[in-house]
């Protein structure tokens, strides 16, 4: 159902699953990497503490996957870029069948932001949602706080048709208890079609 590998012009995405990915070096990136506390300032998970969580981390990503839950891919830079086949970070589509409905998320390491690698993946995974999956809506948010990923998220909505929804309060929970407002973004499967007039051909 989900492609085992999506390719761009310059990114290449591979299943975020156990066997797949090295657990060592993505603990090494998800617990010590420069930036990692920058990086995880406004998402749901905080520095690992154990390699343990890591693997946790990765057998997730696999349950999701067999479940139709969510494609959660690895994100690697493809030969010619600065870093080509480290992991950069990783990306997800969150499903919800009975919606028609898809979520994205993204997080990448602080020496492969301000790429627009961000945009990127987004254009391939609107095309999973809308061309493959069938899927009538994806809506995508942020922190309120969080402007670096507004700067991107706004360029790619604004790119293929979508809008700002605007702010959902108290709707996003964090690691330690706290609960924040997140800022949500919609792009229908139609407006996604007008302004790639078709679609965008990526997968």
């Amino acid at each position: 159902m989900f492609p085992e590998r999506i390719a761009t012009d310059r990114l290449r995405l591979t299943p975020l699953w156990p066997d797949r990915v090295d657990v060592r070096e993505l603990y090494r990136i998800c617990s010590s990497d420069p930036g990692i506390e920058a990086v995880t300032e406004y998402v749901a998970w905080d520095p690992h503490e154990t390699i343990d969580e890591t693997a946790a981390f990765l057998d997730r990503g696999r349950s999701v996957w067999e479940q139709r839950e969510a494609a959660t891919y690895v994100i690697r830079p493809a030969d010619g870029e600065d870093g080509a086949g480290e992991i950069a970070g990783c990306t997800d589509l969150r499903i919800d069948w009975d919606r028609r409905l898809a979520e994205p998320g993204i997080w990448l390491r602080e020496r492969f932001r301000n790429r627009g690698y961000a945009g990127e993946r987004a254009a391939a995974l609107l095309e999973l949602a809308f061309d493959r999956l069938d899927l009538a809506v994806v809506a995508v948010s942020h922190h309120p706080e969080n402007d670096r990923a507004r700067r991107a998220i706004e360029r790619y909505v604004d790119r293929f048709g979508g809008r700002r929804e605007g702010r959902l309060r108290n709707d996003l929970p964090f690691p330690d208890g706290s609960v924040h407002d997140r800022v949500r973004y919609t792009i229908s499967r139609n407006e996604w079609r007008t302004a790639t007039d078709g679609g965008t051909g990526i997968l």
